[in-house]
C-alpha cells in the first residue's frame, strides 16, 4: 500500500509540475500570433511592442536564479504556489490593459511569477524521483512543455481570432487556480540548501541589459551617434564589466565566473546566447508579416509556423542520440549552418506576393537545424560542470537564453525599423528581409562560437592508435 501511495505522489508531483510549466510555455508563446493585432488595437508601434516581450524575458532572466533560492530558503511548494498566483495576477492584469505601458509593466510581472515557477518545478520533480527514475519523469516534463511551444502560436491564433487577443491571458486565471489547488492539496514542502542571495549581482546585470536594450532601441531614431545612445552604450559596457567584478568577489555570486574556464562551458554558453536571440527575433517578427504582408489571420499564422516549430518536437529526441555518437560540437556547427541557410533563404526571397510553399522549405531546414543545435548546446554545458554545480550551470543558462532573447528581438526589430515599416505590406516586407538577413548571421556566429566545443573524446574501451 505504501508502494502504491509513493507512485501516486511521484505521479501527482509529475502532473502538477508539468501543469505549472506547461501554462508558463503556452503563454510565452500564444501571445507571438496576437502582436498584429495587439499592434492595431493599443495603437502600438513595434518598437514600443517589442517591450510585451522584452520586459517578460528581462524579469524571468535575472530572477530565475533569485527564484530557485527563494524556494530552498521558504519552501519549494510556497514559492511555487506564491509564483503561479503572481503569474495568474499579472495575467489579469495584461488582459485589464488600456495601453501598451500597463501591458508591458504586467508582463513584467508575469516574467517574475515564472522566474519563480520555472526552475522551483525543475527542483521539485527531481527531488521527488529517485536518480533511475529522473530521467523519465524530466523527459515527460520536458515533453509537455515541448508540446506548449509547438501549439502555442496556433492555439493563440484561434484565440484572438475568435475571442480576442485579452483572453490569451483571462485562460491563465482558471488554470492557475487549478493548480494552485493541486499545488497545496498534492505536494509536500521541501527545503534546500539555504544561499545567500545575489542581490547587487541581479540589480547590475538588469540594469546592464536594459541600457545596452535601449541604446540598440534608441539608435534609429534618435540617432547612433547622439548623446543618449552613446551614453546608454558606455553604461551598458561599464555595467556588465562591473557585474563581472563583482560576481568574482561576491560571497555567493549568481554567475560563478569561474565556470567560464571551461570551453565547453564557454562556447556553450555563447553559441546558446546566439541562436536563441536569431529564433527570438524570428518569433516576433514572422507571424506578423504573414499577417500584415502576407494577410492571413492571427490562426492562419499561428498554423503555418507549424513546420518550423513542429520540428523541435520531432528532430530534438533524435539530436539527443545524435550527441552520443558525433559529439556537441558537430551537431552545434551543422545545425547552426542549417539555420543559418534557412533564414538567408528566406531573406532572399521575402516579398509581398510571395507565395508561403516557397518558405516551407527553408522554414523546415532552420527548424531541424536550431532542433539539432539546441540538445547539444545544453549538454555540453551541463556536462562541462560537476554534479554539485549543475543547478548553478542550467540557471547561467537559461539567464543567457532569455537575455539572448531580449537583445535577438531588439536588434532585429532595430534593423526592421531602419529598412521598413509597417504602413504597406510592402515596406513591412523591406524591413523583414533585412531583419531575417541578421538572424542569419547570428546563427552562424553561433556555427562559430560552437567550434571551439571539445571534440568528444574515444570511449575508454576503444583502442587508441598509439597501444598497438
Amino acid at each position: 500500500m505504501q508502494e502504491h501511495d509513493a507512485k501516486g505522489s511521484k505521479n501527482w508531483t509529475l502532473g502538477v509540475t508539468a501543469l505549472a510549466s506547461f501554462m508558463m510555455a503556452l503563454d510565452a508563446q500564444v501571445i507571438t500570433t496576437a502582436f498584429a493585432t495587439i499592434r492595431r488595437d493599443l495603437g502600438a508601434s513595434v518598437e514600443t511592442l517589442q517591450w510585451t516581450v522584452n520586459s517578460y524575458n528581462l524579469a524571468f532572466a535575472v530572477l530565475l536564479l533569485t527564484g530557485a533560492a527563494l524556494g530552498d530558503r521558504f519552501g519549494r511548494r510556497r514559492m511555487f504556489a506564491a509564483g503561479i498566483f503572481l503569474f495568474a495576477v499579472a495575467s489579469a492584469a495584461c488582459a485589464l490593459s488600456a495601453g501598451a505601458a500597463a501591458l508591458i509593466a504586467a508582463r513584467s510581472v508575469q516574467g517574475a511569477g515564472a522566474a519563480l515557477v520555472m526552475p522551483l518545478a525543475m527542483a521539485i520533480l527531481s527531488a521527488a524521483f529517485a536518480k533511475e527514475e529522473r530521467a523519465r519523469a524530466l523527459g515527460i516534463f520536458s515533453g509537455v512543455t515541448g508540446f506548449a511551444l509547438i501549439i502555442g502560436p496556433a492555439i493563440g491564433g484561434f484565440i484572438t481570432e475568435n475571442f480576442g487577443w485579452r483572453w490569451i491571458f483571462w485562460i491563465n486565471l482558471p488554470i492557475g487556480a487549478i493548480a494552485i489547488a493541486l499545488v497545496l492539496a498534492r505536494l509536500r514542502e521541501s527545503f534546500g540548501p539555504k544561499v545567500a542571495l545575489d542581490i547587487p549581482g541581479l540589480v547590475i546585470v538588469a540594469a546592464a541589459a536594459l541600457s545596452l536594450v535601449w541604446g540598440l532601441l534608441r539608435g534609429n531614431p534618435a540617432g547612433w551617434t547622439s548623446g543618449e545612445v552613446i551614453a546608454a552604450f558606455a553604461g551598458g559596457a561599464l555595467l556588465a564589466i562591473a557585474f563581472v567584478a563583482w560576481e568574482l568577489r561576491a560571497p555567493a555570486p549568481m554567475v560563478p565566473m569561474r565556470l567560464f574556464k571551461s570551453s565547453a562551458f564557454s562556447s556553450g554558453i555563447t553559441a546558446s546566447l546566439l541562436f536563441y536571440a536569431a529564433m527570438y527575433g524570428v518569433l516576433f517578427l514572422l507571424p506578423q508579416f504573414l499577417q500584415t504582408s502576407l494577410g492571413y489571420g492571427p490562426l492562419g499564422a499561428g498554423l503555418r509556423l507549424l513546420p518550423w516549430t513542429a520540428t523541435l518536437f520531432m528532430t530534438a529526441p533524435i539530436a539527443g542520440t545524435a550527441v552520443n555518437k558525433f559529439g556537441e560540437r558537430r551537431l552545434v556547427v551543422l545545425g547552426l549552418s542549417m539555420q543559418a541557410i534557412g533564414l538567408g533563404w528566406i531573406a532572399m526571397i521575402i516579398s509581398p506576393g510571395v507565395a508561403y510553399s516557397s518558405l516551407v522549405a527553408p522554414l523546415v531546414l532552420a527548424g531541424v537545424g536550431v532542433s539539432m543545435a539546441m540538445p547539444a548546446a545544453q549538454n555540453a554545458i551541463m556536462g562541462s560542470v560537476a554534479v554539485a554545480e549543475m543547478g548553478k550551470a542550467s540557471g547561467v543558462f537559461n539567464m543567457g537564453r532569455f537575455l539572448g532573447g531580449m537583445f535577438g528581438i531588439a536588434a532585429l526589430v532595430t534593423v526592421f525599423s531602419a529598412r521598413g515599416s509597417v504602413d504597406t505590406p510592402a515596406a513591412f516586407s523591406a524591413g523583414f528581409a533585412a531583419a531575417m538577413l541578421l538572424a542569419a548571421a547570428l546563427s552562424m556566429l553561433g556555427a562559430v562560437a560552437g567550434m571551439w566545443l571539445p571534440v568528444r573524446q574515444r570511449l575508454a574501451l576503444e583502442p587508441s592508435p598509439d597501444r598497438g
